[in-house]
């Protein structure tokens, strides 16, 4: 069959610069040993060089007419061809419950659901290298302080450590995208627990930098009523961009407290209305 026409509703951009794909595929190098799943292989440029490495390979490709092509120009990836959607696979049952090394020129207007999709399975997935968008790219990588640092960045670099590799140029794609791209690395860390509650960790993240501009006190109010106590810490003036990873760990658990302290609080006085309640009686 001839080359596949790019869909943009697939978001697809496929990269046409042979040494960049190999650039990418040595990436998971820092991983070694462990099967390799690749996501969006389109014409499978990448996934030439990953069979090199001499570990199980499979990939996983939603374009019925690029599974097509796998199939017929890479006959070795038989059995290893996943016809499906990648958010939508139960990682668990790819390769045994083994852990595996994550790549691909990844989609770019799905990559961050890749991402949050990886956090959910970060115990089978050590490493994660890959191609996206550039400003998603240096997100992932911003520590505190800097305008691009967000609830990517903290969410992930609570487990991964992230590598900015290099930048990767618009005409090197058919079609070219209207933004640079960007590879990076994301291995993981020696964090087994956050040492928090992960649910409230989330929320908050997700809360304060959802309402980047105002401060915490303000932010975290649908949280933490304005009236308790703990909001007139001084950390409260702060905005979430100039906590760290740990400073937010610090501050769920305090968050944490204080509203284990209002339910405790709220019991009692419940408890001591029906005791004046049943006197009066």
């Amino acid at each position: 069959m001839g080359l596949v026409k790019p869909k943009k509703f697939l978001g697809q951009h496929f990269l046409k610069d042979l040494s960049i794909a190999k650039d990418i595929a040595d990436t998971v190098d820092e991983c070694p040993g462990l099967p390799i799943l690749e996501v969006g292989p389109g014409m499978g440029v990448l996934t030439q060089f990953l069979m090199e490495k001499g570990r199980e390979v499979k990939v996983v490709e939603l374009d019925f007419e690029s599974v097509a092509y796998l199939r017929e120009n890479f006959p070795a990836l038989e059995g290893n061809i996943i016809e499906d959607d990648f958010l939508k696979l139960k990682l668990e049952k790819l390769f045994d419950g083994r852990p595996f090394v994550l790549t691909g020129n990844y989609p770019y207007n799905i990559s961050s659901q890749i991402f949050f999709k990886m956090l959910d399975y970060k115990d089978l997935i050590p490493c994660c290298t890959g191609m996206i968008q550039k400003e998603v790219a240096e997100r992932i990588a911003a520590g505190p302080g800097s305008k691009t640092y967000g609830i990517l960045s903290i969410l992930i670099q609570a487990w991964y450590k992230v590598e900015y590799l290099f930048t990767v140029h618009e005409h090197v794609f058919n079609p070219p995208p209207k933004v640079k791209s960007a590879v990076i690395r994301m291995t993981r860390n020696e964090t087994k627990e956050l040492g928090c509650n992960e649910r409230l960790f989330k929320l908050i993240v997700k809360t304060t930098f959802n309402q980047r501009r105002k401060t915490l006190r303000n932010s975290i109010s649908s949280i933490l009523e304005k009236g308790n106590p703990l909001s007139n810490d001084p950390v409260f003036n702060k905005r979430p961009e100039q906590l760290s990873v740990q400073e937010f760990i610090e501050l769920t658990n305090r968050v944490e407290t204080a509203l284990k302290d209002k339910a405790d609080i709220d019991c009692g006085n419940d408890i001591a209305r029906k005791g004046a309640t049943s006197q009066k009686e």
